[in-house]
């Protein structure tokens, strides 16, 4: 039978009706495989992935196949996005055979649940270099009864790999380090498209929130120009939603023209940041309209009835993939009239061949950006065909919550505010917080993913640690204690429950959780940042917040041990050295006094790449560890001081006079804490 139908995820209720014997994953299937003396088969995907899709219609739906895999094996569905710690273990061997990984991916594990085998898409029949998928079942299946030492050379060979975790080399990073990985970051970046260099393209927000931060520690004109570049072609390009907002998850081409479709709610929450900070650098109208599009998508087709934020939106729909995005010029004529039509077709790149495939994928790569007079006008037209396209059939929304990447868009959200002056957004922030505080949280421990009522527990490192990042960043936002409070606590389940006593490092999976084959102990950032580069800077912040020597020690050390598993692969842990360029550089800037909130609205204005802020209330009082304890306390007027480590400047009294603080006390004292 089909285990899948009472499953709360929806992309494993799309394979409900599948004549395969799926199970969910757990003890039960793994037992069944025993029993039955079987090796399992594991096929992890998710909801809006396109090749999991073709895959499952080829396969998985085909009745022939399902009764080769129903008779020779134990076969379970896992969605990664709900369980990300199986797709790691399992992800990570394929990469051991020498795979370069993707979904959907197909593993061969032992009835204990050892990895032996395994690739990502087969065709049903041979195709593409690849044996069809029929004969793949049958081959494995004899080798594992037949041959039984092979299997168990491969099984021991990737269970030794898994179980090491990351090393460090026992160094440390300097601010010169830190510099020099800029300079050949910069040397990275596409020159004519931005981005990595190559195809595809991937929007990668931790290594550019690094060259961001590069070129404010040292002004580099390339590396700023190279930043902008591709915020710019991005925004211009097929892989932002130039009528609905928000960007796709990739672009398959270096042009940014041809994205892979799916929208995914991490990267356009990672994005929303990017395109914060662009403005704030700019002023352009280009990013201020690329953040809002982003806001906009989201309010609109993104939150729950819970006030939470869904997880992604298909790249297919009707079969096919981008159908719901892509447009003929006849259609544009016939929503726009001639005229209209024929002007928008120029500055999108809309003809009558097609730029993909036959069709068009709105861009404006050739056209650039236009004066606000034609902005009005192409705005209005982008309206009309927005409602057009709502009537197409909808690409499917996976409506899960998960709570690691809700902490990702509320800190988002909320760290775009003063940036773009969207005050508005802090409800929507909050409303979503609320829901995860209140219904994913059990004792203080998060859970994973919730859709229905279900919820996976416990969750993950991730979601603790963007949590508590979010948590920090209302906390400043707002004033209110209760924030910080949580921080506190989430805080204090990472190193509970999540930190590796010998190594420094997080562990995905928490001591309670049911355990794995291994214990998955990833450090490198993926389309998310990883958790350990997320705690450590939710650490730096939290130091900055209190001042107390607990917190700065705990940052201290948590990135001392983090740091000699950056220097050996700096590309891949660039979220553990944005943690400690704030660190290094990072400014406190402290409000005080009677009717201070034209003064702390500035604070905020200063990008959070360069700062923490904190406002105390009449009455409230700073410890006696911190720098500005005497000054804090010496005034009710409205006053801000500013510091940098141990340092801290005279009170000032007005946003002007502010401003000017903060650029000198960055100029002067970049790295109090080297």
């Amino acid at each position: 039978m089909n285990r899948l139908a009472n499953a709360s995820s929806p992309y494993l209720l799309q394979h409900k009706d599948n004549p395969v014997h799926w199970w969910e994953w757990g003890p039960d299937a793994l037992a069944e495989a025993k029993r039955l003396n079987k090796p399992v088969l594991i096929s992890i995907g998710y909801a809006a992935c396109h090749w999991c899709h073709v895959m499952a219609h080829e396969s998985f739906e085909d009745l022939g196949v399902a009764a080769v895999m129903n008779e020779l094996y134990v076969n379970i569905k896992v969605d990664r996005e709900e369980r990300p710690d199986v797709d790691h273990v399992y992800m990570s061997a394929l990469h051991l055979l020498g795979e370069q990984g993707g979904w959907p991916l197909t593993m061969f594990l032992t009835p204990e649940g050892e990895p032996f085998w395994g690739g990502t898409y087969f065709p049903k029949d041979p195709k593409f270099g690849r044996p069809g998928f029929t004969q793949v079942l049958q081959e494995i299946s004899r080798l594992y009864h037949a041959e039984p030492e092979r299997i168990l050379k491969n099984r021991d060979a990737l269970k030794q790999h898994l179980a090491k975790g990351t090393e460090g080399d026992g160094g440390t990073l300097a601010p010169a380090d830190l510099d020099r990985m800029g300079l050949r970051l910069t040397e990275l970046i596409d020159p004519e498209n931005g981005g990595l260099q190559g195809a595809p393209k991937f929007p990668n927000p931790p290594i550019l929130e690094y060259l961001i931060r590069y070129v404010r520690r040292t002004g580099d004109i390339e590396a700023r120009q190279r930043f902008l570049l591709t915020m710019e072609r991005m925004a211009l390009g097929g892989i932002r939603d130039h009528l609905g907002g928000g960007f796709a998850r990739y672009s398959v081409d270096e042009r940014w023209l041809v994205p892979h479709f799916e929208k995914m709610l991490y990267d356009n929450a990672q994005l929303l940041e990017l395109y914060g900070l662009a403005y704030a650098e700019t002023g352009r109208a280009l990013f201020r309209d690329a953040a809002e599009g982003i806001v906009t998508w989201i309010e609109r087709e993104m939150v729950t009835p819970e006030g939470a934020f869904a997880s992604s939106l298909d790249a297919d729909s009707e079969g096919e993939e981008g159908r719901f995005y892509v447009w003929s010029l006849s259609d544009i004529r016939e929503v726009l009239g001639e005229d209209d039509a024929a002007f928008f077709a120029k500055v999108y790149d809309i003809t009558g061949e097609g730029n993909f495939e036959g069709h068009n994928i709105p861009n404006r790569l050739i056209t650039g950006e236009a004066p606000p007079p034609i902005e009005e006008r192409l705005a209005i037209m982008r309206a009309k065909l927005l409602e057009r396209r709502a009537g197409r059939v909808r690409p499917g929304l996976d409506d899960k919550v998960l709570a690691d990447w809700n902490g990702l868009m509320i800190a988002a959200l909320v760290r775009a505010v003063p940036l773009l002056d969207r005050p508005d957004w802090i409800g929507l922030a909050e409303r979503a917080y609320r829901f995860i505080r209140q219904s994913m949280n059990r004792d203080g421990m998060l859970g994973h993913s919730w859709r229905g009522g279900s919820l996976i527990f416990p969750g993950f490192a991730l979601d603790h640690a963007a949590m508590m990042r979010a948590a920090l960043a209302l906390f400043e936002a707002t004033g209110d204690v209760s924030y910080l409070r949580d921080a506190q606590t989430w805080r204090d389940v990472l190193l509970a429950e999540f930190m590796i006593e010998d190594g420094g490092s997080l562990a995905m999976t928490a001591r309670s959780a049911d355990p794995l084959v291994v214990r998955p102990q990833p450090t490198h950032d993926e389309a998310v940042p990883n958790a350990n580069g997320v705690f450590a800077e939710a650490l730096v912040r939290l130091a900055r917040i209190t001042e107390t020597q607990a917190d700065h020690e705990r940052a201290g050390e948590v990135l001392s041990q983090l740091l000699g598993i950056a220097r050996s692969s700096p590309l891949g842990h660039t979220s553990i050295l944005n943690a400690l360029d704030l660190h290094l550089r990072g400014l406190t800037i402290l409000v005080t006094g009677n009717k201070a909130d034209a003064l702390y609205d500035a604070a905020l204005r200063v990008p959070y790449l360069d700062r923490s802020t904190r406002r105390l209330q009449p009455g409230e009082s700073v410890g006696p560890n911190h720098p500005a304890s005497a000054l804090a306390s010496s005034s009710e007027n409205a006053q801000a001081l500013v510091c940098a480590g141990q340092r801290c400047s005279l009170p000032v009294t007005t946003s002007e006079a502010l401003k000017v603080q903060v650029m000198e006390m960055i100029a002067v004292a970049p790295y109090q804490d080297s």
